[in-house]
């Protein structure tokens, strides 16, 4: 193979080819599509939503027959049969500008404009013969990295709850930050989402204790469809903006820097959100909390009692149901 040429596509043009008979998805050495219709509307949320997607590899090859080049597909099947699958509307993908996800036929005109004339990346191998094309599908398809179990989820899983979990997790990265709930790094293994799906799976059916397999069956229970998003993303919405007008600066400052601790402030203020709480009255509860937590351990002698309240705040399994309801029960103590 002589080299790797990268140009842009249109997706109108994409579609010129299949009209043509010009385009290949499904070369031999290729698998059979296997995207559900989650992860193929995620792809083309991606696409509305104006971000990165990742790039495709076409290899030219000449039909003798009807003397024509045809563009084989060597990596990106998946996305480029999701994007044909959504012009020939087999799928409704979410839109910025629609409250529910939509079918092709239902953008408007120019909506259908904007799409068509989206770019993608396409990187052409020049002069590739068969075995230079094995080689790099194999090259493509075998970096990874070791997931740990929120990248795995959102590996695994495309659809509504993942991208609920994503646009809540992005919009409150300066307060993950500020109040070093997470740290770079952990927002880099993407632990600040898998605490937002958390928070979330809690603030949908009650406080329940930390799972993998929970959040995993959570992601994909609601990967089609997603009937509570609207509702839980107004609650959302409610909790932190109260929250960052308390300041991320007084989270970091005090028992509620463990997120783990934090998860219990949020989901009680949800939970007793007919009480309508101020900005203030949180910080009030913030401070009585904190103020008993350090005279419990300043104190010379502790009971059994406050050895049990201490170790919901600071002990090894601060994410176990056990601590959890400790924690709440302190602060319905404190609420008052």
């Amino acid at each position: 193979m002589e080299r790797v040429d990268y140009e842009s596509l249109l997706i109108s043009e994409l579609l010129q080819d299949r009209k043509n008979g010009a385009l290949n998805v499904r070369p031999w050495y290729q698998r059979r599509s296997v995207w559900n219709n989650a992860q193929k509307a995620y792809l083309l949320n991606t696409i509305f939503e104006k971000k990165p997607v990742p790039t495709i590899y076409v290899r030219h090859v000449l039909d003798i027959d009807d003397e024509r080049s045809v563009k084989e597909i060597v990596d990106g099947q998946q996305r480029i049969q999701s994007i044909l699958d959504f012009r020939d509307g087999e799928f409704a993908a979410r839109h910025p500008s629609h409250v529910k996800p939509i079918k092709f036929d239902e953008l408007s005109k120019a909506e259908k404009q904007s799409f068509l004339s989206s770019k993608l990346s396409v990187g052409y191998l020049i002069e590739a013969d068969d075995p230079d094309v094995i080689e790099i599908f194999g090259r493509i398809n075998s970096i990874s990295k070791t997931l740990n179990p929120q990248e795995k989820r959102n590996a695994q899983f495309s659809g509504e709850y993942k991208q609920f979990c994503l646009e809540k997790s992005v919009g409150l990265l300066s307060f993950w930050r500020q109040s070093r709930l997470f740290t770079d790094t952990d927002i880099s293994r993407m632990l600040e989402v898998q605490f937002v799906s958390d928070l979330a799976y809690n603030m949908l059916d009650g406080l329940k204790d930390f799972s993998a397999s929970a959040l995993s069956a959570t992601y994909k229970k609601y990967d089609e469809t997603f009937p509570q998003r609207a509702e839980l993303g107004e609650r959302w919405d409610v909790l932190f903006r109260k929250m960052v007008r308390v300041g991320p600066e007084r989270i970091e400052k005090s028992i509620f820097r463990a997120y783990q601790n934090s998860h219990s402030l949020f989901h009680f203020v949800d939970e007793t959100r007919a009480k309508n709480w101020t900005a203030a009255e949180i910080e009030r509860l913030i401070t009585k909390v904190d103020d008993h937590i350090t005279e419990l351990l300043l104190a010379d002698e502790a009971s059994e009692r406050d050895r049990t309240v201490l170790a919901a705040f600071s002990g090894g399994n601060l994410h176990r149901i056990k601590a959890r309801r400790e924690r709440r029960r302190l602060l319905e103590r404190f609420a008052g």
